[in-house]
């Protein structure tokens, strides 16, 4: 999905996965993405066959959708969990290094004023 990161098309399959029923307002307020934007990101998915919306009628008689990962949509999940694990293990070890770095500075640091 070219609008999305790589992190909100995971976040965004979790959120379905876990919680089908979940409305489009709610998907905003927990992903942080306007409505729009996720109404069109669901089309999308929609489209690619990652899930289906089933229609269902809501303890306030409103017609509503539930949001089912299909198998495509769970491969899909599968592939985007693995690229973004790796991405933030990445991360982490560029994180480490800056810290090592800077423990070095501070020692050299407090060197200098022995």
């Amino acid at each position: 999905m070219a609008m999305l990161t790589q992190e909100a098309h995971y976040k965004l399959l979790k959120a379905l996965e876990s919680n089908p029923s979940i409305s489009q307002r709610e998907l905003s307020t927990t992903l942080g993405m306007s409505l729009g934007k996720i109404n069109y990101c669901l089309k999308a998915l929609i489209d690619k066959g990652q899930i289906k919306a089933r229609n269902f009628r809501n303890s306030q008689n409103k017609l509503a959708y539930a949001y089912v990962l299909t198998p495509r949509g769970l491969k899909s999940k599968a592939e985007v969990t693995v690229a973004f694990l790796k991405r933030k293990q990445d991360e982490i070890k560029a994180i480490q290094a800056e810290i090592e770095e800077l423990r070095q500075e501070v020692r050299e640091f407090d060197g200098d004023l022995g």
